[in-house]
């Protein structure tokens, strides 16, 4: 089995077999539909797979089986299930910017799903914040000096007074993240381009410290069968009151998001 994607690796080692390779895996209506339903962060069983894809069973072990030998998934048995998830934080950026990219140019003449308000509103973005909620809470941290971005918004780091807020809250800052995999070599924090709201989000290990401590603490919760994330009235009071986030955050640049109830 080839090892997962090494983004962080040299480009030299990258050959263009590789990319194309991925390219081709990544290139499959199916596939792609079974990838962003594991962007959620989750472990997800064949069946589970299969639904998001609209396939049958044999087609959906085929395509597991393809992604798997890639290195793109990894599979663990536990019981009679077999779970697959992203093989590593590398495959979700890879998978990340392509959603960027698809969002870009002329829009789709699709009416939006049920779901596609409460997906902008706030959702997992394989292992981090993302939404709405995501953009205005970097935005909250930045405007209290917690957080320092370049001008371009494409790096980012904690204070020192930052540090200090965080591991009040609860985050572990020098230890190895929330599905790291790999130790210090993943960024303590970095930024990404939010899809829906094109504007950063909080990436990294810190983003996932993050948002495992919002989920914890009740103040996040998961929708069953989705990557939305639904924000509890003592979640919204929370960050207001320990981030200071703007209480008409919900309104954003682009007007209000509507939220099927």
């Amino acid at each position: 089995m080839n090892a997962p994607l090494p983004l962080d690796a040299a480009p030299a080692f990258a050959s263009g077999a590789r990319i194309a390779e991925i390219a081709a895996l990544l290139g499959d209506p199916a596939r792609a539909n079974m990838l962003l339903a594991l962007m959620g962060g989750q472990a997800l069983t064949p069946g589970e797979l299969a639904r998001h894809a609209g396939v049958s069973a044999p087609t959906t072990s085929g395509h597991l089986a393809k992604l798997a030998a890639a290195g793109v998934v990894a599979a663990r048995a536990q019981g009679r299930h077999r779970y697959y998830r992203l093989a590593s934080p590398e495959i979700a950026e890879v998978l990340h910017a392509l959603m960027v990219a698809a969002t870009a140019g002329p829009p789709r003449h699709r009416p939006p799903g049920p779901r596609d308000g409460a997906l902008r509103l706030a959702r997992s973005c394989y292992d981090h914040l993302a939404g709405r909620l995501a953009v205005a809470l970097l935005g909250a941290l930045e405007a209290q000096g917690h957080v320092r971005l370049s001008n371009e918004g494409e790096a980012a780091e904690p204070t020192p007074q930052g540090r200090e807020f965080l591991a009040a809250f609860g985050l572990d800052l020098d230890g190895p993240g929330q599905g790291s995999g790999q130790g210090s070599r993943r960024p303590l924090c970095r930024t990404c381009l939010d899809w829906s709201e094109r504007r950063p989000h909080l990436s990294g290990r810190l983003g996932a410290g993050l948002l495992e401590r919002l989920l914890v603490l009740g103040w996040l919760t998961r929708v069953p069968g989705s990557r939305a994330l639904t924000l509890t009235r003592a979640g919204e009071a929370g960050l207001i009151a320990t981030f200071h986030l703007p209480r008409d955050w919900r309104e954003g640049a682009g007007g209000p998001i509507r939220v099927a109830s």
